[in-house]
């Protein structure tokens, strides 16, 4: 992944996996973005944005949602109109989390590991701002990817953040913001 960058105004997140195989349960990959407020930018999101939602302002956007990772590139694409939303809002955190995230053996839920061909692309206009993959946190079913945060002077950067974390999709959507 690549270092900050300053002055983003329009981003795109993309997000890829291959399908599970024949006779498997599907994998389900969802890209979802909170926006924090400058009053509590690490507690509690503003907005939350996942599949089918977008933001009420319309700054962000699911454009492309999938529920088994078939097709060619990208399967899921979020994109992020920084400079279109509110003064109030200084900081955005978009994760990744695997729905349904049953294994089908009884009990473990699937994690990075269990799915193929995983990867990400963070981009504004033709550049890419970062691009990877989830292998450093394959034991995860959920993972923060990327940090967008405001300055004083109403400019967005860019910080490249992947953590990954054991939730379900309810419980990371309320922590993915916290400190690190």
């Amino acid at each position: 992944m690549t270092g900050v960058r300053k002055g983003l105004a329009k981003v795109e997140f993309a997000l890829r996996w291959d399908p599970s195989p024949a006779g498997t349960p599907a994998n389900d990959l969802d890209i979802v973005a909170a926006v924090y407020g400058g009053a509590d930018p690490h507690g509690t999101p503003v907005q939350l944005v996942h599949f089918g939602s977008r933001s009420p302002d319309g700054t962000i956007a699911l454009n492309r949602d999938s529920h088994t990772g078939q097709g060619f590139g990208f399967d899921e694409v979020m994109t992020i109109e920084l400079h279109r939303m509110a003064s109030q809002s200084s900081r955005v955190v978009v994760g990744v989390v695997i729905q349904n995230a049953d294994t089908g053996d009884g009990g473990r839920a699937k994690t990075f590991a269990d799915i193929a061909g995983t990867g990400f692309r963070i981009r504004e206009g033709h550049t890419d701002l970062a691009q990877g993959d989830f292998a450093t946190v394959s034991a995860a079913t959920a993972a923060t990817v990327a940090e967008f945060s405001r300055d004083a002077s109403g400019a967005w950067s860019f910080e490249p953040w992947l953590h990954g974390v054991e939730a379900d999709p309810e419980e990371f959507a309320r922590t993915m913001g916290a400190l690190r």
